[in-house]
């Protein structure tokens, strides 16, 4: 068996009722540090809130809205591009012209073939196509030796 002093074994002892003694203000200790924990997170929170926000408003501001018209021409996203990935390979197939719109962002497409049948996709897959018919061109004027010194 072991002997120990007595200071040894009442210090434990004493370690334990002084901490008894003092239990309502550890309790009123932790309650004001889980306050300030509650007020870190609201304001985190709060900070999280006002980013998302400004980065919402940011992306809005740079949108381009689609303009669609039936008897227009698009061109659809090939989405099983993905299964056969070829680094030069176009993205987008087409044209098609559009046949119908409907509410829900969809769009009744049709291939250039008359004998093709119409299909819906999403409004999100077609882009406007734009052939050299739509291009303006623009005659250039000369430059002159004279225009360019002054």
């Amino acid at each position: 068996m072991c002997h120990l002093p007595v200071e040894v074994e009442h210090k434990p002892y004493w370690a334990i009722k002084e901490m008894n003694m003092k239990a309502l203000a550890c309790e009123e200790e932790w309650n004001v540090q889980l306050q300030e924990l509650e007020e870190l997170r609201l304001e985190a929170f709060d900070s999280a809130m006002w980013y998302k926000e400004g980065t919402k408003l940011w992306h809005d501001k740079n949108l381009r809205v689609k303009e669609l018209r039936v008897g227009q021409k698009v061109l659809l996203f090939q989405s099983r591009l993905k299964l056969m990935p070829g680094k030069l390979k176009s993205k987008w197939i087409g044209p098609y012209t559009i046949v119908g719109l409907q509410a829900n962002g969809a769009v009744e497409i049709q291939g250039s073939a008359s004998n093709s049948v119409p299909f819906l996709v999403n409004g999100h897959m077609v882009k406007v196509y734009r052939d050299n018919a739509d291009l303006h061109v623009v005659e250039e004027m000369p430059l002159h030796a004279s225009a360019i010194i002054s």
